[in-house]
């Protein structure tokens, strides 16, 4: 009699075991760089080998009080940027309840397509198109200035006083669309008998979206909103590298183009590992204090 027959692999087990290489390779990804952080602590230069290095302690960490002017000010564009970025985080709700809204479904899985395509554009393609429109000699540029709506010598993509501004419209632009897809699917989970309930009892369309879609995605946008916190110091690097220049220089470099800088262009690899070092503990500080936060004040959390 032959046993495997009767054999079945229990549920649990078989979800654990398809589990394991995504957990080996963020295990590989994640957590094993970690141990290069012990290079904060020595005089390491690109090219030398473990048997050169020599222990200096915690200077690099003291070399962040020493150049707090460049600290404060990266800081400043990056803590700019991301502010902003939370501030309008309620925009892909409000995009996501509107497409949702539509009655027309081809034209609302075209919008849909339209406004998420942009993710997957590189940002050397969207500098790109940028340059062509909002440099000094692109379309749009000329247009303000003939219209004399805006004159500057550089353009806006050059523009010093707007890059904040400019920078927050390119990713509105880019991840609107993207971002509203996680809403969309938390509207879809709501019961669809609340809201014929609803107008069994006469609510109009603008209360059925106050009183039951808001409520049923609320609590995905707070543990969106938390993550959001938690990362405020990690605000990407490939957009603010892109469009990197000597006239935007100094409200364009985050923390994230700052620790490249220093550790690919200027060499100070150890500077760069301390910095980076104390920018996950900053964010790891502020997820525990947003979550705790959110659990005094409504009573849940993500953890």
């Amino acid at each position: 009699m032959d046993i495997t027959k009767n054999f079945k692999i229990p549920r649990g087990l078989k979800y654990l075991l398809i589990s394991i290489p995504f957990v080996v390779l963020t295990f590989m990804f994640a957590y094993v760089p970690l141990f290069g952080w012990i290079l904060s602590l020595t005089d390491f230069k690109p090219g030398m080998t473990l048997t050169h290095l020599h222990f200096v302690g915690f200077i690099n960490f003291v070399k962040l009080y020493n150049q707090r002017n460049d600290i404060v000010r990266v800081l400043r564009n990056t803590l700019a940027m991301s502010g902003l970025g939370l501030l309008t985080s309620p925009l892909p709700i409000v995009f996501a309840i509107l497409l949702n809204e539509l009655q027309f479904i081809k034209l609302k899985k075209f919008i849909q397509t339209i406004t998420t395509l942009p993710n997957f554009i590189s940002w050397i393609v969207i500098f790109g198109f940028a340059f062509s429109l909002f440099s000094n000699n692109g379309l749009i540029n000329s247009v303000l200035n003939g219209l004399g709506l805006y004159r500057s010598p550089t353009g806006i993509i050059g523009d010093v006083n707007h890059v904040w501004m400019f920078q927050l419209c390119l990713q509105l632009w880019k991840t609107l669309g993207w971002s509203s897809i996680i809403y969309l699917a938390a509207i879809t989970g709501i019961e669809t008998e609340l809201y014929e309930a609803a107008r069994v009892d006469g609510a109009n369309k603008f209360r059925c979206i106050w009183h039951i879609t808001l409520p049923g995605i609320i609590p995905t946008f707070f543990v969106l909103f938390i993550l959001g916190i938690s990362n405020i110091l990690n605000n990407g690097f490939d957009q603010y590298f892109i469009f990197y220049n000597p006239l935007v220089a100094n409200k364009i470099e985050v923390l994230d183009y700052y620790v490249y800088k220093v550790g690919l262009l200027i060499g100070d690899y150890p500077f760069s590992i301390a910095i980076g070092i104390t920018k996950s503990l900053i964010s790891i500080a502020l997820l525990f204090a947003a979550n705790f936060v959110s659990k005094k004040v409504r009573g849940q959390s993500i953890f």
